[in-house]
């Protein structure tokens, strides 16, 4: 491990990583954002994203799982203030924080897959939704996740921290509309979820190359993208709730196509 640098007061590095936190256009102008969390920062090393500076508190002993991440990341480690990593943390047991640099666009999947499962989630507005969601398609399969046209940022730390690592694991893609998204996965049927759907999502197959379409929480899926859809499908519900949130809806479809493609035998 490299020698540690010292921050002990609010200087211009720690008001840039603080800026990281809610200001959207410096992380993508810095290409970094923060990271903190046992499994996150794990997923992070362990698929060889960027770690530029790992952040721990200053004269406190470091666990062997710190040390270990220190030594695989091959990232600067920054020696901080206690109070200053619990501010930039929002807690005080933070051990480590990362400092984590923003993939060029990743590769994506490729169209021929028999078996490909893919996510597009259009104009998604909480970032939180977005981490669940992306969480959920990692759990249940799913190639990547594309965002599509004035989002919130998959990198707001709301959003990371929701994903509980997942970011890591899967392409997360951003495109500005299904023109741009349409050709990156010929043949391959998009699925739209919409609460007028013509059919039930359990009666759908969903085994074949699928891509999942999710509105947006507050008017769901854009006309364009209810256009391009071959298929609406809806989620059956009862009791008083008069729909579901969006991730949550993601969350269900997925979870059908797992079902479908388990018990044919395309197992995920």
């Amino acid at each position: 491990m490299s020698r540690a640098v010292r921050v002990t007061t609010r200087n211009a590095s720690f008001q840039q990583w603080q800026a990281l936190l809610t200001n959207r256009t410096k992380r993508h102008r810095a290409r970094e954002f923060l990271v903190h969390g046992v499994r996150p920062i794990s997923l992070a090393v362990d698929h060889g994203w960027e770690i530029r500076d790992l952040i721990y508190p200053d004269r406190q002993s470091l666990s062997s799982w710190a040390r270990e991440m220190l030594e695989r990341s091959g990232a600067r480690p920054v020696a901080m203030a206690p109070e200053l990593v619990a501010e930039l943390a929002g807690k005080e047991s933070a051990e480590l924080i990362a400092v984590v640099g923003l993939p060029e666009q990743p590769p994506l999947p490729s169209p021929d897959d028999p078996h490909l499962l893919v996510v597009i989630f259009d104009r998604p507005t909480t970032p939180g939704n977005i981490g669940t969601l992306i969480r959920s398609a990692d759990a249940f399969g799913a190639a990547a996740v594309v965002v599509t046209g004035h989002a919130a940022d998959p990198y707001d730390p709301k959003s990371v921290r929701a994903s509980t690592g997942s970011i890591f694991a899967l392409p997360v893609i951003h495109a500005d509309a299904p023109e741009d998204v349409l050709p990156l996965f010929p043949g391959v049927q998009l699925v739209g979820t919409d609460e007028h759907g013509a059919v039930d999502v359990a009666d759908h197959d969903l085994t074949g190359p699928t891509a999942l379409l999710i509105g947006n929480e507050t008017s769901g899926l854009s006309a364009a993208w209810k256009s391009a859809a071959d298929v609406l499908v809806r989620i059956p519900i009862t009791g008083a709730a008069s729909s579901l949130n969006a991730a949550t809806a993601a969350t269900v479809v997925l979870y059908e196509a797992n079902r479908q493609r388990s018990r044919s035998g395309r197992t995920i």
